[in-house]
């Protein structure tokens, strides 16, 4: 069998929508408005099937039950005085419907420009055919909006991953599973807002459009605003502002944020991503790890309601407690010695002759990062914190008591992603102020990631922010987890592809 070229197939699909804008001129010839706007569905699919799917047919004849559903064509069949067809709804459910020449009069030649992917309205009763499928008998019916374009060949079972994320629109009419998905995202973030506030945090909004760039290590967006005449970088993080409101006198706020960061994309990135991102005054980054236990069972519960579940090969367990491990230890549990661990030489040494390339003029902290990356993360499969992370990766975080060149910050790991981001926030201006010209030393360097100097941050923490513990989970990737999604694009409903040729 010949398979069709590309251009076979665009030629084709160009004559079908010639035949469907013909019946649309036909549909108006006749008098009809093929985009009617007046259409009340009393019922959903899915309530009619649980209700009366298991009902008696001579049941459902005798007490004539009345339905009324609208929803897009996704199956029709004519035999000339009769037609069947399926109709799926807002439900992800699809009821059969049954249209006759006898019972529609002069209504039933309008099922000629009828296609599949057209969204119709119809008012009838229940009944259930001879093999036992529930259907509406259809009395009345209105076209409610023509669908030029055909749906793809196999429909029901849309494939190509670059079309059904450049046209997602596609993608949710013919893959339910897709809208299943997002329908658990809404039921995750309702469960995180719910969440903080039982616990008494109050929910803000903070700039999206910041004259300096900070709150996380990452490279920024740029855009111009004309009448202020001002360069601005769209927010990579929005813990510099949610902290100025601690300082203001909050005590425990979260924010579900939107932000943007300038960077690769891979099955774990996006430009463009959700996180929410809390702080609580007078606590510090031991409460938090409890706190995240609790957090993230309790919204797993609400979504899929279990904490043990299947994602991709592995067998994943939120139970608490979970595991600690400091991030100097991690390495001693890849194999590495503390002589591989003294120093940046060691370090590197060790690092290229296991295949890992340090950039040059790393720092110690900065190598240990880049062998972490490689080595340690791909093996945090059950959620796992790291923590007490060297100073130098960890800019904004308190210096631990006990060991100075150490901060009270962790990572939560699971699936062999970063999941949160936490510390005891850095309170004090003066050390502040010194981290942040070491980060302008870096970008000096050429790190494009590195903190610049914010006055005004550093201003507001000078009027005394109270000892406060703060944390950035991805809400991208927690919705991964919790559905069973390989990629970050499975659960952005837009996310960024470069442009079609």
């Amino acid at each position: 069998m010949t398979e069709h070229s590309e251009e076979d197939k665009t030629q084709e699909v160009n004559e079908l929508i010639e035949q469907r804008k013909k019946k649309l001129k036909e549909l108006r010839d006749m008098g009809l408005d093929p985009y009617d706007q007046d259409f009340q569905a009393a019922d959903h699919a899915a309530d009619l099937i649980e209700k009366y799917a298991d009902v008696d047919n001579t049941k459902l004849e005798e007490t004539i039950i009345p339905a009324s559903v609208a929803g897009r064509v996704v199956a029709y069949r004519n035999f000339g005085k009769a037609s069947f067809a399926h109709i799926q709804d807002s439900s992800d459910k699809r009821i059969q419907i049954y249209l006759a020449r006898d019972i529609l009069k002069d209504k039933f030649p309008i099922l000629k420009k009828l296609d599949i992917g057209d969204i119709i309205g119809v008012n009838g009763r229940m009944f259930k055919t001879r093999t036992g499928e529930l259907t509406i008998e259809v009395n009345d019916f209105k076209i409610l909006a023509k669908a030029l374009r055909p749906l793809p060949e196999k429909w029901h079972g849309l494939k190509d991953v670059e079309l059904r994320y450049r046209q997602r629109y596609l993608d949710l009419i013919v893959n339910p599973e897709v809208r299943t998905t997002f329908a658990s995202r809404s039921k995750i973030i309702k469960a995180f807002r719910d969440f903080f506030e039982r616990h008494g945090f109050i929910e803000v909004e903070t700039p999206m459009m910041h004259p300096i760039p900070g709150g996380a290590a990452a490279k920024p967006f740029k855009t111009f605003h004309n009448t202020l005449g001002m360069e601005l970088y769209l927010r990579i993080a929005p813990e510099l502002y949610l902290k100025r409101l601690i300082v203001g006198g909050y005590e425990r706020v979260f924010e579900i944020n939107r932000n943007f960061r300038n960077e690769g994309i891979s099955t774990k990135h996006n430009p463009e991503f959700t996180m929410i991102e809390f702080y609580i005054a007078y606590k510090d980054y031991n409460f938090l790890m409890s706190f995240t236990e609790e957090l993230l069972c309790y919204v797993a519960m609400q979504a899929i309601g279990t904490l043990k579940f299947k994602y991709g090969e592995h067998d994943i367990d939120l139970t608490p407690p979970w595991r600690r491990v400091s991030f100097l230890d991690s390495f001693m549990d890849a194999g590495l010695s503390q002589e591989n661990l003294k120093d940046t030489e060691a370090v590197a040494g060790w690092a290229k002759t296991n295949g890992i390339d340090i950039p040059k003029g790393a720092s110690y902290a900065m190598a240990l990062d880049e062998v972490f990356k490689e080595r340690i993360e791909p093996k945090l499969i059950q959620p796992t914190f790291i923590i007490d992370y060297p100073v130098e990766l960890s800019p904004l975080a308190k210096r631990k008591k006990d060991n100075p060149a150490l901060t009270d910050r962790f990572e939560l790991f699971i699936t062999a992603r970063e999941m949160a981001n936490a510390f005891s926030e850095l309170n004090d201006p003066i050390d502040q102020r010194g981290r942040f010209n070491d980060q302008l030393i870096d970008r000096q360097k050429g790190d494009e990631e590195a903190h610049v100097m914010d006055e005004d941050f550093l201003r507001a923490l000078e009027f005394a922010m109270p000892p406060t513990a703060g944390e950035g989970i991805g809400i991208d990737r927690f919705v991964m987890l919790l559905t069973n999604s390989q990629s970050i694009r499975d659960v952005i409903l837009f996310p960024q592809l470069k442009p079609q040729q």
